[in-house]
């Protein structure tokens, strides 16, 4: 993008990929610029010196993942705000619409927040995407039976954490074009963007950059 004004900073690239689709999908207009951080704590390491920015940067949005504990997730962030000074009206969790801080200040930078998978619940990107199989999808009930299998006789590599990417990936692997990733999923409408969580996903990202 030539004007760098709005940004929404992911922790990776499957993020990237899925939210760049999503926003495709839903004609959501391409005011913000998608920023991958590549990893969690470069994301929350370089937050306080974007919210130290030159004045070029209007708006900031976070879509990070609550992995185990959401609320430790909002906390990190809120104490980066609060610690900013930038910030009074601060909630003590995250809305479950997602967050949109706007600053003391009107010429400093208003703050959009979303956890992964729905400001609500533990978990992760791979999370959402899964909340996007079709209702009535056959072959999740198949790969939940696998992974079950796998699990109880200890034969899986992954980390419990990790279930959830195992899931997804699994589901993705026996889809037409195996291996799909969950950005293309979506264009390829293997995963689905009707269900009300894609929506109020969208919903926020216009509010945050687009009104």
């Amino acid at each position: 993008m030539d004007n760098m004004t709005q940004i929404l900073l992911v922790e990776g690239n499957d993020d990237w990929h899925l939210i760049s689709n999503i926003r495709a999908v839903f004609n959501v207009a391409k005011t913000f610029d998608i920023v991958d951080c590549k990893g969690i704590d470069n994301l929350l390491k370089g937050l306080p010196v974007r919210l130290k920015g030159s004045g070029e940067i209007k708006t900031i949005g976070i879509v990070v993942d609550a992995d185990s504990d959401i609320q430790s997730r909002w906390s990190k962030l809120r104490q980066i705000l609060k610690k900013s000074n930038l910030y009074d009206d601060i909630p003590d969790d995250c809305p479950g619409g997602g967050a949109i801080i706007h600053p003391n200040s009107a010429e400093d930078i208003k703050i959009g927040v979303w956890i992964m998978p729905d400001n609500n619940n533990n978990g992760m990107v791979e999370d959402f995407a899964a909340f996007l199989i079709p209702d009535g999808d056959c072959l999740l009930h198949e790969v939940d039976k696998v992974l079950a299998n796998i699990e109880e006789r200890g034969l899986n590599k992954y980390k419990s954490i990790h279930h959830s990417k195992a899931r997804i990936h699994t589901w993705l692997a026996w889809q037409e074009v195996p291996g799909t990733p969950m950005g293309a999923a979506v264009t390829k409408r293997y995963l689905s963007a009707t269900p009300p969580i894609c929506q109020d996903f969208v919903d926020w990202l216009n509010a945050l950059y687009n009104k």
